[in-house]
């Protein structure tokens, strides 16, 4: 297969500009932190409209209920909808979004003054309009090959719902480009617990090194992946039994008489004194004989049918058999006790003592040398200077990813996958964007390559700066929102006019100290109010419980006001993570040893909304 078409680096360029210029003028929103909503006055310094027009602008034409958002936001004139649709969409873009979106802001104060175009234009400036996006179908089809996946477990016989989607689409867009590169050896940077990596190794065969900067991290991968291996048996019984049934089905019930051997696999009570050589000792015919067609009987009435059901019964045995030296070679080399005696009274060897001898054969290759399709657990603290070299020893051909990989992590891995020439290709799903570091943030004394935001050229010369709070501000969930699941509007409002409290009453403005999740443990305001002043170690008994209420009562009628602020910023979200992203993409694109690159959507984002992942492929000759 080849690899889809990819976005050219001018265009990536442009839009990337494009989005930047409106930030420039939409930031405010989202610099300002919503603990001092009240204390800076933040909605009469930046926003015109009142709090109950925008909540219903924002709900009933904006990004949270439209259905076309773009076709039928107000103040959106029909021609940019018809050219959006066109084949001139990029060079239309360059020439009129700026005109387009001029009277979102007042040109004088700043304040947002036209909440529908505001809308529009988040709208607008997000992944799912601006066409920039690889679709996840392309990729695999292209990278597709002759290769039909495997049948195997589920993830979600051992991992949350969230977790299980994240793993099982992103391990097999894994395993394509791996198997394009034709390379075996994966590097997981931030690993965590380790559930992509050993699911990548058992599931794909593998060899993958999880490397987290957390030592309870890596001992919770190494237990984990030692239970994994010892509930494989159980995993693979049920998905052979699948796959019997799947073949069961595909014969339509006609009327072929077969006879079907399953030996039953019984799941012991796990013994925590015992080894993992004792709990895992299996014979290779218990795994391959357990479950098979041994035998099919002709019917006169239904030839064919019993020449396509041996023919499909055939190709599953074979995959079973390749995944059972895949599943096996996962295990340790005495973990397997391999039978001598034969099943078969042929007179040539068939295909189960052929594995069989197969089996033998690689276990003895194993105990002579380093094992392979393994997932290692490693501990290192990742950054752009680290020599993989020093941390893996047998370090070969190999590809980088990263699942959800916290704020500089991300960047980092990108910046490896680029100097490194052994690393052929990279998958990065980043998240925690407030953990990234920016260089015109504030001005230490670091490497310019250290810095999580910019990365690219561009933004780098223009000395380009989100800012904390619009950071944090990208990794809200708007798609989470649009499907009713509210922002913790109550939680936020008693943390804002706490702060009023804390800067009137006890003339503190900043503090180091945090409130932390005191609201949830909180049976009302005062209760709240009194918690979170023992946390800021501040004297509790200077304010009465009738002061505190003044205060509550004082605000609790702009509620409102911070509901629509919060929504503002939610519907703005879209945008930073199209800049930070474009970042990436288009510092990619700089490089000159790179064949292709791209931003594709990978999850729901609903499960999980930090969904999209920068891929990348080096040229051949690097």
């Amino acid at each position: 297969g080849a690899v889809p078409p990819q976005l050219s680096p001018t265009v990536a360029a442009g839009t990337l500009r494009r989005v930047a210029r409106f930030l420039r003028r939409a930031l405010p929103l989202c610099r300002a932190h919503t603990v001092e909503f009240y204390t800076r006055g933040l909605w009469q310094r930046l926003v015109a409209p009142p709090p109950a027009a925008v909540l219903e602008a924002l709900r009933a034409r904006g990004p949270l209920a439209l259905q076309r958002p773009l076709a039928e936001a107000s103040g959106a004139p029909a021609a940019l909808w018809e050219m959006l649709s066109s084949a001139n969409k990029n060079y239309f873009l360059f020439r009129t979004d700026d005109d387009t979106f001029s009277n979102v802001f007042c040109e004088n104060s700043g304040k947002l003054i036209n909440v529908h175009l505001f809308a529009l234009a988040a709208q607008y400036y997000s992944f799912s309009n601006l066409g920039v996006c690889t679709p996840l179908e392309d990729v695999l089809e292209a990278l597709r090959g002759d290769n039909q996946g495997t049948t195997g477990i589920k993830t979600d016989e051992f991992m949350n719902n969230k977790k299980s989607h994240e793993v099982q689409v992103m391990s097999e867009l894994v395993d394509k480009i791996a198997n394009y590169c034709g390379i075996k050896q994966v590097i997981d940077i931030g690993s965590g617990k380790g559930y992509l990596s050993s699911f990548l190794s058992m599931q794909y065969n593998l060899k993958v090194y999880g490397i987290d900067s957390s030592n309870t991290n890596t001992n919770g991968a190494h237990e984990r992946n030692r239970k994994l291996k010892k509930h494989w048996r159980a995993y693979q019984s049920r998905g052979r039994a699948n796959l019997k049934s799947q073949t069961l089905e595909k014969s339509n019930d006609r009327p072929v008489e077969s006879e079907i051997r399953c030996k039953a696999i019984i799941e012991k009570p796990l013994n925590n004194d015992s080894s993992l050589q004792s709990q895992d000792q299996v014979t290779i015919q218990d795994l391959i004989l357990s479950c098979g067609f041994t035998e099919v009987a002709t019917s006169e009435t239904s030839k064919q049918t019993q020449v396509d059901l041996v023919a499909q019964t055939q190709c599953d045995e074979s995959k079973l058999s390749e995944e059972v030296l895949a599943i096996l070679n996962v295990l340790p080399a005495d973990a397997v006790e391999v039978s001598s005696s034969s099943q078969c009274n042929c007179g040539e060897l068939c295909e189960e003592e052929k594995a069989q001898r197969k089996m033998a054969s690689l276990k003895a290759k194993a105990s002579k040398s380093s094992e392979s399709n393994l997932y290692f657990p490693l501990t290192s603290c990742i950054t752009a200077e680290t020599e993989l070299s020093d941390i893996i020893t047998d370090l070969e051909d190999c590809m980088i990813v990263g699942l959800h990989t916290c704020g500089d992590l991300a960047a980092n891995t990108l910046r490896i996958f680029t100097a490194k020439p052994e690393i052929k290709a990279v998958c990065s799903v980043g998240c925690c964007y407030h953990l990234l570091s920016e260089q015109f943030e504030n001005q230490e004394d670091r490497p310019e390559e250290a810095w999580g935001f910019p990365m690219c050229q561009y933004l780098k010369d223009k000395g380009w700066c989100c800012g904390r709070n619009a950071r944090m501000s990208a990794c809200l969930a708007l798609e989470r929102v649009a499907v009713g699941q509210m922002l913790p509007t109550e939680s936020l409002f008693y943390r804002a006019v706490l702060q009023v409290i804390i800067e009137e009453i006890y003339g503190v403005s900043k503090s180091d100290r945090h409130v932390g999740k005191t609201f949830s443990k909180s049976s009302s305001f005062t209760d709240y109010v009194r918690k979170s002043l023992k946390k800021l170690e501040l004297d509790d008994s200077k304010i009465p419980d009738s002061c505190i209420m003044d205060y509550y009562e004082k605000y609790k009628h702009r509620m409102n006001e911070l509901e629509a602020f919060n929504m503002l910023k939610v519907v703005l979200a879209p945008c930073i993570e199209v800049l930070i992203l474009l970042d990436r993409l288009c510092y990619l694109k700089e490089q000159d040893n790179i064949a292709w690159s791209g931003l594709v959507k990978l999850f729901d984002p609903v499960k999980s909304p930090r969904c999209y992942a920068v891929i990348a492929l080096k040229k051949q000759s690097c």
